[in-house]
């Protein structure tokens, strides 16, 4: 069993510099821990490459922008500590986490414009997201949390704040033996899994939800122009959850799940057929290019 994530070998990048893992911490007074004042992002290392890292870095560039909350570092820097953080740790295969924060400082009420905006990179060796799902089928609950309105949220942001009604689904999910759940929006349309896009085939043709109150995720871009190419028709619209009784296979696409095959959702259930397999196989191919 690996160390707790606190207590572990190895470097983290922060502010500007590589520090050892167990010294890389915050002040409880920092203002991100008490407001959710915090923006991240998830990526994959294969082979020593960093799939769409610079992409990753522009969207921590925006998700700060959207909380009000400048980063105080290019793209390209950001992208030079994630290959920093690489090199130090020995990794060519991890995963990589980017997060930036509003800080301990002048400020401790809601406002916050004179705390620093902090910037750290981590990264770790991490196996598949959903176990053998690859093979089998995840299973997913149907959460009882919705998608919020994007006029009460900033949905286009990765916003640490946003993922709290993802936690306490996911939690409700596992203690039901799910691997995860499919969480609706505001409306009742279907809209994602608690950290994943989410996608669906019907008669050889592939459906995933319209993204306009949830975030479009890189993967979820990069399997939508994957089955363009494989000339199979994507249909992004408003998906009814009694629509999943039609639909033949399901999958899950995201940094962390990469591209999972959903063997049930509550009592609808999906084969893992061969569409699936082979968007798992061509995501496969293409980050290991």
């Amino acid at each position: 069993m690996a160390a707790a994530y606190d207590d572990r070998d190895g470097k983290i990048w922060m502010d500007g510099k590589l520090v050892e893992w167990r010294d890389a911490k915050v002040h409880i007074l920092t203002h991100a821990l008490h407001y959710a004042s915090s923006v991240f992002e998830g990526e994959r290392c294969y082979n020593g490459k960093i799939f769409k890292g610079h992409e990753h870095s522009k969207r921590l560039l925006r998700s700060g922008e959207l909380l009000d909350m400048p980063i105080p570092y290019s793209a390209e820097e950001i992208d030079a500590a994630k290959e920093a953080v690489l090199k130090a740790n020995g990794w060519d295969n991890a995963y990589i986490r980017a997060l930036a924060w509003r800080g301990a400082g002048e400020d401790m009420g809601v406002a916050s414009k004179r705390n620093p905006v902090r910037l750290a990179v981590a990264a770790w060796e991490w196996g598949n997201y959903y176990g053998d799902a690859k093979m089998k089928g995840a299973k997913l609950d149907i959460a009882k949390w919705r998608r919020p309105d994007p006029a009460t949220i900033p949905s286009e942001a990765k916003a640490a704040g946003l993922y709290m009604i993802c936690t306490m689904s996911k939690h409700a999910a596992e203690a039901k033996g799910c691997s995860d759940a499919m969480m609706l929006d505001y409306r009742g349309y279907v809209a994602e899994a608690t950290g994943a896009n989410i996608f669906f085939v019907k008669d050889g043709e592939v459906h995933t939800p319209l993204a306009d109150c949830f975030l479009n995720g890189l993967t979820r871009q990069t399997v939508i122009q994957m089955l363009k190419d494989m000339q199979i028709k994507v249909h992004e619209r408003h998906i009814m959850p009694d629509e999943l009784e039609s639909f033949e296979q399901c999958w899950l696409t995201g940094t962390a799940a990469e591209v999972t095959p959903v063997g049930s959702i509550g009592d609808y259930t999906f084969e893992v057929g061969d569409l699936a397999k082979r968007v798992v196989a061509e995501y496969e191919r293409l980050v290991r290019a």
